[in-house]
């Protein structure tokens, strides 16, 4: 007789394939953590901040061992992130990726340990600036790391996906999206692969881009609201943005004949400071609005009903020492500042009404570097060039925060920022006599001078971001074409 539950298992699963679409689950809302930062809070103060908030998905960039180990036991599901330049040597060699699922997965993946889901295998690897420095590696290096993954018996549990920035395709409509020419073979592969696998494609998604990127972009069209310059597309309609997105996707995977497989929103947010339109109310009208519309399941003209299968906000904390390269905001796009604070109100839909801040956070002590009002200042451009060359000053540009403190206020916001990355060392407030020490707030309106914690030491691991360099040229430009006709 046990033959029989087989069977009855394998109808079941023979219906679903030919009902043409896939079981319908409540998204669920996690977030990505970024490490990147001059200020980094204990891992275990970030654990507990994501438990606080009843947050249950993190996706991490890399395997970063602090924050795994934090993770053990917190029942909070992950996914590991492997780095672009790991690709290369986990595609030619097995030992390479046993060793990697090894000691970045199935130490941890263990009794009580921490719950490893997914392996981000890359980060947005298939970019057109990167030339394709990174395409052959993908699928041999999926090949290599599920074998090892079976070996570790974890193939079942543990699921392979590549997080793909939204140039991978394009289209003159949603209807029409397909992948970029240049990617249809590879592409094949992959969410073959993935299909098999049981994995969802994962997909990175910034209407803020589009919006930063080209003037003629409706601005209401980036957020949820509805939009006074919708876009038609045969009898379906779109009003936002991420939806016209999401379809162009669906449309490339069916042109694969992969049109039901479920879709994962690896990245999407919206940042605070460092640009014109990236502030405080933009973020929580555009992630709230988004958090909505998502958990409504409502789903999208082309899949009704039938939202992301997850979303992972992009991101929980600010990292003050990313690159600039493609724009002051890359600093500024977490839910909460550098040190667990919430910015804005913001409900996740996870129980908790509002975001609660983080606890038992280490500061340094409360006390500033400011420019001496007694000095002449005249001399002052240098030191503050080392300065922000050295620490953030992100926000004293225009569409910043800082940007209306003034001149002495902007050297002082340079002084403290420097001051603090050197954990309040005396001699780091020097500047030739120009800098002085005050345990008076300098803070301005919306403009915070910060102080820094003290909590983890650890050295910063820097992680490129050329995905936003491209500025999302190629994305949604159909609707830039039909608004400005």
């Amino acid at each position: 007789m046990s033959w029989l539950p087989r069977t009855l298992l394998y109808l079941v699963f023979v219906v679903i394939l030919l009902s043409g679409s896939f079981p319908v689950g409540e998204s669920a809302i996690g977030v990505n953590w970024g490490t990147i930062s001059f200020h980094r809070l204990k891992p275990s103060t970030v654990v507990d901040l994501l438990k606080d908030n009843k947050i249950k998905k993190v996706k991490l960039f890399d395997a970063d061992s602090d924050a795994l180990t934090a993770l053990v036991g917190s029942g909070i599901e992950v996914m590991v992130g492997i780095p672009n330049e790991m690709l290369a040597a986990l595609s030619s060699s097995t030992e390479a990726a046993d060793l990697w699922v090894r000691q970045n997965v199935s130490r941890y993946v263990v009794k009580g340990g921490a719950d490893i889901r997914y392996v981000a295998v890359g980060n947005e690897p298939f970019l057109t600036s990167y030339s394709g420095q990174f395409q052959s590696f993908v699928v041999p290096a999926l090949l290599n790391l599920q074998q090892s993954l079976v070996k570790a018996n974890l193939a079942g549990y543990v699921k392979l996906v590549v997080p793909c920035n939204a140039d991978a395709y394009e289209s003159s409509l949603p209807s029409q999206g397909a992948f970029r020419s240049e990617l249809t073979q590879i592409m094949t592969q992959l969410v073959s692969f993935l299909n098999s696998n049981g994995s969802p494609f994962v997909v990175n998604i910034y209407p803020f881009l589009s919006l930063y990127g080209n003037s003629d972009f409706p601005q209401d069209y980036a957020f949820f609201e509805g939009s006074t310059h919708p876009v038609t597309d045969g009898s379906n309609v779109y009003y936002n943005a991420f939806d016209g997105n999401f379809d162009t996707l669906v449309s490339a995977l069916n042109k694969l004949g992969y049109g039901q497989m479920p879709i994962v929103i690896g990245e999407v947010g919206w940042p605070t400071d460092g640009a014109f339109g990236a502030n405080l109310s933009a973020a929580r009208f555009f992630n709230q609005g988004l958090i909505n519309h998502v958990l409504s399941n409502k789903g999208t003209p082309l899949r009704p009903r039938v939202p992301p299968m997850d979303i992972y906000l992009f991101s929980l904390l600010d990292e003050g020492a990313k690159s600039v390269l493609p724009g002051n905001f890359e600093r500024h796009w977490g839910i909460f500042s550098f040190d667990g604070q919430a910015k804005y109100a913001l409900n996740l839909g996870l129980g908790n009404r509002l975001l609660k801040n983080a606890k038992n956070v280490e500061y340094l002590p409360s006390r500033w570097c400011v420019a001496d009002p007694s000095k002449d200042l005249t001399n002052v451009a240098n030191h503050m060039r080392i300065a922000c060359s050295v620490a953030d000053c992100t926000t004293l540009d225009y569409g910043g925060s800082c940007n209306g403190i003034g001149a002495k206020g902007n050297i002082s916001y340079a002084f403290n920022s420097y001051y603090q990355l050197q954990m309040q060392n005396a001699q780091s407030c020097d500047f030739d006599g120009l800098g002085m020490v005050t345990f008076l707030d300098p803070s301005v309106g919306d403009c915070r001078f910060l102080v820094g914690v003290t909590g983890h030491k650890k050295s910063i691991a820097f992680r490129p971001t050329p995905r936003r360099t491209t500025i999302w040229t190629s994305i949604l430009w159909w609707v830039w074409s039909f608004l400005v006709l």
